[in-house]
């Protein structure tokens, strides 16, 4: 049976460009995947408490040596891992914020950043482990970034997620971006606006 591991991370919910994305993409692929199922962790109702000092002594405790209070600190990361080794594949809607990821995009991926979990260190280089996965991801940005524009500079998303899931292991990554969303307040049509990209991330989804 063929999983996806459905990601959302934008605080807003009827608003967001990038969760109707991933909506488009969640329902495309259950089309075309009639005994697949979809796993869904939305990050703006997860509570993701930064990393402390307690958490990191516990994650270098060995795990038969954990105190009680130390694996009880672990429970969400390790059911965030699990949900990564779940899925083949997985979908993450990733607004812009700051010219970077949301802030709990990354606190998930603190908590999931784990050696001897989703990388090892072999002859003393990284070794990913989520072997076989691939990901999409759905990024909404205010304005335009994309390659060549006079603000491509300022757009740390791409190469951040991507240096951060290759070294995780996925090899298959993709980009999908809603650019220019800040457009929508001030008059554009949304559903004109949303057109092409949601038509994409349907062309997308039902090939994946």
């Amino acid at each position: 049976m063929p999983t996806l591991l459905r990601i959302d991370s934008s605080p807003l919910s009827g608003h967001s460009v990038s969760r109707e994305m991933t909506d488009t993409f969640v329902a495309s692929w259950k089309a075309s995947h009639a005994d697949g199922q979809v796993v869904t962790r939305d990050l703006a109702t997860t509570a993701l408490a930064p990393i402390d000092a307690a958490w990191i002594r516990a994650i270098h405790t060995p795990a038969d040596s954990q105190s009680v209070e130390q694996k009880a600190l672990l429970t969400l990361s390790e059911e965030l891992i699990a949900e990564l080794y779940q899925a083949e594949e997985y979908v993450i809607g990733v607004p812009m914020h700051n010219f970077g990821i949301p802030s709990t995009l990354k606190l998930w991926i603190d908590l999931v950043s784990r050696a001897g979990k989703t990388f090892a260190v072999e002859n003393g280089a990284p070794v990913g482990l989520l072997k076989g996965k691939k990901v999409t991801f759905l990024v909404a940005t205010g304005f335009e970034y994309g390659t060549g524009s006079p603000m491509a500079a300022m757009n740390n998303i791409d190469s951040y997620l991507r240096t951060l899931f290759s070294f995780f292991g996925v090899t298959e990554l993709t980009f999908l971006t809603a650019g220019g969303t800040i457009a929508l307040n001030y008059g554009q049509d949304r559903a004109t606006f949303l057109q092409p990209h949601l038509e994409a991330v349907q062309s997308h989804a039902q090939h994946a």
